[in-house]
């Protein structure tokens, strides 16, 4: 599994900005980070590829389960990329303006849906132990997101 830190050593890859570009993505990998510690959320990083023929671009992010089987972007603000986006007057877009039209790509990705099967691949919270590859994600509620919001979430349980 390709870590989605690596994305920053990744050669850039510029697309213009505005145009559909999430149906050329594929799921890489997700990867569950958890402590064994019932207290804290499990979380973990998803990173989807998109094989251009100029060079591979990537598109990586942290999530948390906010409840069980539901599961949210932990940072909108932080998406890993390569991909430099290109504006109307043929400016490269800085990281805050490029930040927009990357969760779009995101909203529109299935990434949900391999979460939950790569948490369903896991072992049950009460066996696990240690943390994989390192994770350093927050817990949840330390950035405020409660149970009672889990409603704002689509239930991937169904």
């Amino acid at each position: 599994m390709t870590p989605a830190w690596t994305l920053r050593a990744w050669p850039p890859v510029y697309r213009r900005a505005g145009r559909p570009l999430f149906d050329a993505f594929e799921h890489r990998s997700t990867r569950v980070f958890d402590d064994g510690n019932d207290a804290t959320r499990t979380s973990g990083q998803t990173m989807w590829v998109w094989p251009a023929e100029d060079g591979d671009v990537g598109v990586a992010w942290d999530w948390v389960e906010v409840s069980r089987g539901v599961v949210a972007m932990l940072d909108p603000m932080s998406l890993l990329t390569n991909m430099k986006l290109i504006g109307r007057s043929g400016e490269v877009l800085t990281a805050w303006q490029a930040t927009r039209h990357l969760n779009e790509i995101v909203f529109m990705l299935p990434w949900q849906r391999e979460v939950r099967r790569a948490l369903d691949r896991h072992e049950p919270r009460s066996t696990r132990s240690g943390i994989a590859f390192g994770g350093t994600a927050a817990p949840a509620r330390a950035l405020g997101w409660s149970d009672s919001g889990a409603a704002c979430f689509a239930d991937l349980r169904a």
